[in-house]
């Protein structure tokens, strides 16, 4: 029986344990071994047909896979940490997603996906913050969920309790939990495998984006479309003051276009956005720069806007490489785009939420940001399907991704119901 499974049995709030459990121990993109073994055992506990691995992952589709030495740490730790071995090696090579399915019988194909990758940050350390006071911080030291996605596969885990052994549903249930979304490289090798093509209507929901505790927005808008990329910068080492006219300058190419990245012309009646997110060159005070690493991100309301800023950023990059005589390189480390929910998939959400006492269901409201469950959406969309992205409130004590955040752990139980409620609604209790 898995840890969660006991869980499940011993707590009054399963779902606000299970989130405590998944926020000491945080796990980055494809490396979430701990977490989706656990989740792969209490799925199959519960009855769910569970498949992992190359079954639910194209490994061709895979962005940015981490290396050989940085997964052998990853499983050592799961292990070590109470991830269950047999699980793990169906998931090696980064392909962690996890799905359970349950047939009900004749019927639509209903999926709902819940991301499960946490953050490279480092959590506060006041005496204030929440998971410090009360002793469920993370335990390691550079990574931390600071976005709610131990939440989200609380969420989901719950969800599949309640709904194991309901009998008055008639179709198939099939619970995603996918990582790697933070970056947006998740969603793609689960789509190339063929994972939504057969799914009738797909629910993804996100706790907080500053909607309060105590609503539901049915409609999450305003995705950005969003572009990251690596720059390379590559020069030629030299004595800065013994000869520095044999020197190519890495370092000001970069912090050229660092400044004039942050300086592109923003496009009227349109939110765009640049950030140089890292700068990294040099080795001591006399040298030369021959490198320097840049990571960027892109982001933009429309499609024509965003390519209109990817443009003007190449420009930017190509001149500060030509001002310095250096050489560069650019590439694409992952890519988002918009959303779009549908009409009847948001309806659904509407009278599922609204038959919550207490809740107040917001028609609409900005996620802030972008998900790479867009891509799901639009995949189901393409096959004839009908999907939606909601919020649930949840108050929060800082921005997502930053090292205070952290959320209003009732949101947990809102969350749950809104979503057994969609599974009531669109297989017919």
């Amino acid at each position: 029986m898995s840890v969660f499974s006991k869980v499940f049995s011993a707590s009054n709030s399963p779902e606000i344990a299970i989130r405590r459990d998944l926020h000491k121990y945080p796990e980055t993109a494809f490396l979430e071994y701990r977490t989706a073994s656990l989740v792969a055992e209490t799925l199959d506990d519960l009855g769910y047909a569970v498949r992992t691995g190359k079954q639910v992952m194209d490994a061709s589709a895979l962005v940015n896979p981490p290396s050989a030495e940085v997964e052998a740490e990853a499983v050592a730790s799961a292990l070590a940490n109470g991830g269950v071995a047999s699980w793990i090696e169906r998931m090696r090579g980064g392909l962690t997603a996890v799905v359970g399915e349950k047939s009900f019988g004749p019927g639509p194909v209903l999926a709902f996906r819940f991301d499960m990758d946490a953050l490279t940050l480092v959590e506060a350390d006041a005496s204030d913050h929440a998971p410090r006071a009360q002793g469920f911080a993370s335990t390691d030291p550079e990574r931390m969920h600071g976005c709610g996605h131990d939440g989200h596969v609380a969420i989901g885990l719950s969800v599949a309790r309640e709904l194991a052994e309901t009998e008055a549903l008639s179709g198939t249930l099939r619970f995603i939990f996918q990582p790697a979304e933070e970056g947006g490289r998740g969603a793609a090798p689960i789509i190339a495998a063929g994972l939504l093509d057969d799914v009738d209507y797909l629910f993804v929901a996100h706790l907080g984006c500053f909607l309060g505790s105590g609503k539901v927005a049915p409609d999450a808008c305003d995705f950005l479309h969003s572009t990251k990329f690596e720059v390379e910068f590559r020069g030629r080492s030299s004595h800065a003051a013994m000869a520095p006219q044999d020197g190519r300058n890495a370092l000001l190419a970069g912090a050229s276009a660092a400044t004039a990245l942050h300086g592109i012309t923003r496009i009227a009646g349109e939110e765009t956005f640049v950030n140089v997110g890292k700068l990294m060159a040099g080795t001591t005070f006399n040298i030369i720069a021959d490198t320097c690493e840049m990571l960027v991100e892109v982001r933009a309301q429309t499609a024509e806007g965003h390519a209109a800023m990817i443009k003007r950023a190449e420009a930017v990059i190509n001149g500060a490489a030509q001002m310095q005589d250096v050489e560069h390189s650019m590439r694409i480390v992952s890519q988002l785009n918009g959303n779009t929910n549908h009409r009847e998939a948001l309806d659904i959400v509407d009278r599922a939420a609204g038959s919550l006492p207490g809740i107040e269901v917001v028609d609409s409201w900005p996620i802030g940001g972008g998900d790479d469950a867009s891509k799901m959406i639009a995949r189901v969309h393409e096959r004839g399907g009908k999907a939606a992205y909601f919020l649930v409130g949840s108050d929060i004590t800082a921005p997502h991704h930053a090292q205070e955040f952290d959320f209003d752990e009732a949101s947990l139980t809102t969350a749950r119901q809104v979503f057994e409620n969609i599974a009531r609604l669109v297989l017919g209790e």
